[in-house]
């Protein structure tokens, strides 16, 4: 088994087909043919069904590919060590599915024109779940909100604190947010994500019953709803970005105004530090001006 057979692998898992795979190596669909035999009498399985068009990976394909995937991202890395490169390499990151992750494919874009030896990885799942991986090393890093299981062994750094809005249509005439609270429909954030508890806490603590018309798990639909006219909700500052966005009724949520922040959870020793200190700061300079630098963050 030698890299060459692992990235034309990955080549055929990442295009579908052995034809196009072979395009990416520079082989011939036969040599890909032959290198992918090969791999399966060496390792003694079969790695896809043939019989399917395209073909598909089997179970031990599976677990070879998510191998091989390390063992090139480990290449790459070693690679860049050796040539005293630390901002090369391969980054493993992760991120909640939430509005904080139009952030995040910004900054790739950027830290990849500055550092075009830099690759990138990503992986959208849960916090828990992100966390997990963090800490067994299947990621360097991960985006997610704050967070009251982070383990020792892993360190939090917000790069985003921003406020809480609540949001109602643009023809709306009260300007008194527990007003709007309690007499206007209220479309409510309904996830399994810190942020609909915090909501949710401060609703409580305001004493208001609200009178709810719809549960929505994204926080782009519920601005479409509030937009449309439906009712009200509230939701954090970085969903309201859009220019469409400006023509809603805004006003501050909770008394003082509720804030909620956003960082990164990485190992408190590793490798791929410096990486993570560079994304942060763009992601803090994008967040502008509710960004948290490294130096806010530690003090």
């Amino acid at each position: 088994m030698d890299t060459r057979q692992l990235k034309t692998l990955v080549a055929i898992a990442t295009h579908g087909t052995f034809t196009k795979a072979a395009e990416i190596v520079n082989l011939t669909p036969s040599a890909v043919s032959q290198q992918i035999q090969a791999l399966e009498v060496e390792l003694n399985i079969i790695l896809f069904e043939r019989s399917s068009r395209p073909p598909k990976l089997t179970s031990q394909g599976l677990q070879v590919l998510e191998m091989a995937q390390e063992m090139l991202r480990l290449e790459d890395d070693t690679k860049a060590n050796l040539r005293g490169d630390k901002l090369a390499g391969t980054l493993m990151l992760g991120s909640v599915r939430s509005s904080a992750l139009n952030l995040l494919p910004r900054a790739i874009v950027q830290m990849r024109n500055q550092y075009p030896d830099l690759k990138t990885n990503l992986r959208v799942s849960l916090s828990s779940t992100l966390i997990a991986d963090v800490a067994s090393g299947r990621l360097d890093a991960a985006v997610v909100a704050e967070h009251v299981g982070i383990p020792p062994a892993l360190r939090w750094s917000p790069f985003l604190r921003e406020p809480l809005w609540l949001i109602a249509p643009e023809d709306t005439k009260s300007a008194d947010p527990a007003d709007l609270l309690a007499t206007c429909p209220f479309i409510r954030f309904r996830s399994a994500v810190p942020l609909a508890n915090l909501i949710d806490t401060e609703i409580s603590r305001m004493g208001i019953a609200t009178n709810d018309i719809a549960e929505i798990d994204t926080i782009g639909s519920i601005v479409t709803c509030v937009r449309q006219g439906m009712g009200v909700s509230v939701v954090p500052h970085v969903a309201l970005q859009e220019p469409d966005h400006q023509r809603l009724t805004k006003l501050p949520f909770g008394n003082p105004q509720v804030t909620r922040q956003i960082g990164i959870v990485e190992r408190i020793v590793s490798p791929r530090a410096e990486i993570i200190a560079r994304i942060h700061t763009v992601l803090a300079e994008l967040c502008a001006p509710h960004g948290v630098s490294r130096i806010e963050d530690v003090s």
